[in-house]
């Protein structure tokens, strides 16, 4: 592939640093090491590619959330960000191919009658949802009859789920398998409720932003045929995700 050109460089990362925003909201993208704060994940290796291809340093700027990325892209303080595709999101941010798939689930304590995804769905019913995130979005648009109610962020869900807000939790499924183990009484709902496909957002307001968007997508089109992102995720122990198509 064609290297970045000079214009579209400068226009990706005015500053001379490709600033990254990380999620750390969502396990399967991004940790982050309690002592040394040093983070690590799928997303962490892409974007370190992504600067030695560009010949720019890169600075990890961590979010608890997704929807926090999302504000500091479009308010830009980011150059780039790890995020799921949306609608809402994409009316300012612009999306490469996927790069992994993850699923959205539903968990509930172990004494609730609810036994599948498609019984939640229903009036009397509430579901907790992280603010903002790409399950939030999306239960937005497809829930009809049950009641949403929002933690702060993903991170929330499952202790205020045990607070006794809502009768069911939803997340992207690896972080409430996480979050499940440090109480007792719960149990996930078979199966998902969607699948999300994480991309690699750029800010529309820039200028030249198509051609990053396509410059970038040529890159994650590479790194999925070489077996990069999967040797990624393999590195980092990463279960239920795959790479998407």
């Amino acid at each position: 592939m064609k290297p970045i050109d000079p214009a579209t460089l400068k226009s990706f990362a005015p500053n001379g640093t490709l600033r990254v925003g990380i999620n750390l909201g969502n396990p399967v993208l991004a940790s982050e090491d309690a002592a040394t704060k040093k983070l690590s994940g799928v997303t962490i290796d892409i974007a370190n590619e992504i600067g030695k291809r560009i010949s720019l340093p890169v600075q990890f700027i961590p979010y608890k959330s997704a929807g926090a990325t999302v504000d500091g892209i479009k308010n830009g303080d980011l150059d780039l960000v790890f995020v799921a595709i949306d609608p809402v999101r994409g009316v300012d941010v612009s999306y490469t191919p996927a790069y992994i798939q993850i699923e959205g689930a539903y968990m509930v304590k172990s004494s609730s009658a609810l036994k599948r995804n498609e019984e939640v769905d229903v009036a009397g019913n509430e579901i907790i949802v992280g603010k903002g995130s790409a399950y939030d979005l999306f239960l937005t648009r497809e829930i009809k009859n049950a009641t949403l109610l929002r933690a702060a962020n993903s991170q929330s869900v499952v202790d205020d789920f045990m607070l006794g807000k809502g009768n069911v939790a939803a997340g992207v499924k690896q972080q409430l398998e996480i979050d499940a183990k440090r109480y007792e009484g719960l149990r996930m709902l078979p199966g998902r409720f969607m699948v999300i496909n994480q991309a690699i957002g750029v800010a529309k307001a820039r200028p030249d932003f198509e051609r990053t968007t396509l410059y970038l997508s040529e890159v994650i089109t590479q790194l999925k045929q070489s077996g990069f992102i999967a040797n990624s995720l393999q590195r980092h122990h990463i279960q239920g995700a795959k790479v998407a198509d």
